[in-house]
Formats: C-alpha cells, structure tokens, sequence
C-alpha cells in the first residue's frame, strides 16, 4: 500500500542518516550468479573459483581490495557458494573479514541479493561483480557519495543515493550504456541503448541503504532496475574512471592476451587492449 511504502520510505531514510558515519566502507561482491556464458567451465564450481595464472579468481579480487585497504567483504552468492565458503579462508589476506549472504532457496537477482545482504554492510557501502578485476580509487567512490549525501542533506535537498563508476568506452569493450551530464547519470539502460553514450557502467558503485526503499517489499530484481529508479529520481552520480575493466565473466575475457608490464599484480590472462582514449 502506499502507506507501507512511506513507512519504508522514512524507515531507510531514518537508517541512512543515523549510519552514515562509517569511515571503512565494506563491499559487497555479487558472485551468486549461474555463469552460464561460460558453459562447461562453471558446470561444476563457481565463476569465482575459475583459476587465473594459477590461482582463483577471487584471490586476485580480494588481494587488490585488500590493497586499496577495503578489508570487510561481502560475498552474496548462490549457485556453488558452499564451494567459495569452503576454500575462502585461504584466499583471504590476513586481516580481511569475509561474511556471506546466500540467496536462499529463492531466486533474488542482483539487486535482490543486496537487499538480503544489507544487515552485513556499512551505510553507504560499495558493490562489484564477482566476475570483475577492477582497478580504481575504491575509497574516492565511497567517499563520493558520502561527502554528497551530507551536503544534500544539509541543503534540505534530496540528497544522492548512489554513485556508478564509469568509463568512456565507445562501444569498445561491450556496448556502452551511460550518458551523463555534469555529474550526474542522466540516461542508462543495458536494453535501450544509444549513439550519445560513450560511456559504460564500469561495474563499481557505492550505493547508500535508501536506494533500496522503493523495492524493500520485492524478493526479486536486478541491480540495473535500482539504478534506472536513481537515474529518474535525479539521484545516482557519476565517478568517471581512467582505465578499463576486466572481466572473466565471458569466454572472450577468459582467452585475453598477457597483461601489460605495467601492471604486476593483474591476472595475466584478463589482459586485452588499451583503454579507449
């Protein structure tokens, strides 16, 4: 009812005001997925257990997160997750606290997954994809949207809810599928395409617990849905990124070639092409 939705309304808001003091974001890492492109590799253990230059793909994540000094992670999973639960401790950097959120019986999609797993993580807290090897300022996301938000709040504006990264990849890499002004995502849609945008959802975001009010009564739904609703309420920023991602979530990104020189520490086989200039 609409009554329900004010009291969830003010509820989130109420939450989001009081929290929003975390100075050491966790992040939750969406590796739930039935990683069906990659056929017969993930058959029998999840996307992020595929082995990279030797070593699963999770260790290389959790050691760069670990790097930009985001040690509290969040691993919402589903298909084979027993599987990660069972070998993460050795994977984990010391210091590093790893928690997981399973999807349960019931299917939840990505947006669907952070809801269940919202108890687990900071206000505002940041998400990527569990099939992604991305290099940025993770704390300059975070911080983003905190310093944003408080200023919005003390204007009596409307303060933004959720920051995405984004890269000018003009169709390069996958098919870009973000417009922004100023600092601000104006058009985003993975359907609904068009030649004005340049850019693409990098596959990083920070994203405060008030964004996820307006579904708090769905089990169900992706992550992209809460984005378009933020994208229309003029409350989702842009975080522009200089370099590109990579990813192991597609046959293409599993054969790329050897990584540059200049980048040690990335799996040598996510490696493909320079970024867009």
């Amino acid at each position: 009812t609409r009554f329900a939705d004010v009291v969830r309304r003010r509820w989130f808001a109420a939450k989001r005001v009081d929290r929003m003091t975390i100075t050491s974001p966790s992040i939750a890492i969406l590796a739930g997925g039935l990683a069906t492109r990659l056929g017969a590799v993930t058959k029998a253990r999840p996307k992020s257990l595929v082995d990279i230059a030797g070593r699963p793909f999770l260790a290389w994540q959790l050691e760069l997160l670990h790097r930009q000094g985001i040690d509290d992670v969040v691993l919402c999973v589903g298909h084979l997750g027993e599987q990660i639960q069972a070998v993460v401790a050795g994977l984990a950097p010391d210091g590093m606290r790893v928690q997981f959120s399973f999807d349960g019986p019931e299917r939840r999609g990505t947006g669907g997954a952070l809801l269940h797993a919202l108890p687990l993580l900071s206000e505002p807290f940041l998400v990527m994809y569990g099939d992604s090897y991305l290099q940025c300022e993770y704390r300059a996301v975070f911080e983003r949207l905190v310093s944003a938000a408080k200023a919005g709040e003390a204007e009596g504006s409307d303060p933004p809810l959720g920051v995405m990264t984004v890269y000018c990849n003009d169709d390069q890499f996958d098919s870009s599928n973000v417009l922004f002004e100023r600092d601000r995502v104006v058009r985003y849609s993975k359907t609904d395409m068009s030649r004005a945008m340049r850019h693409i959802d990098w596959g990083l975001g920070a994203l405060s617990h008030a964004a996820f009010a307006p579904f708090s009564s769905r089990t169900e739904f992706d992550l992209a849905e809460l984005y378009e609703a933020l994208v229309r309420s003029g409350q989702l920023l842009a975080h522009e990124v200089d370099t590109r991602f990579y990813e192991v979530g597609s046959p293409d990104g599993l054969r790329g070639p050897t990584m540059p020189a200049s980048s040690p520490a990335l799996p040598c086989a996510l490696a493909r092409n320079a970024p867009c200039g």
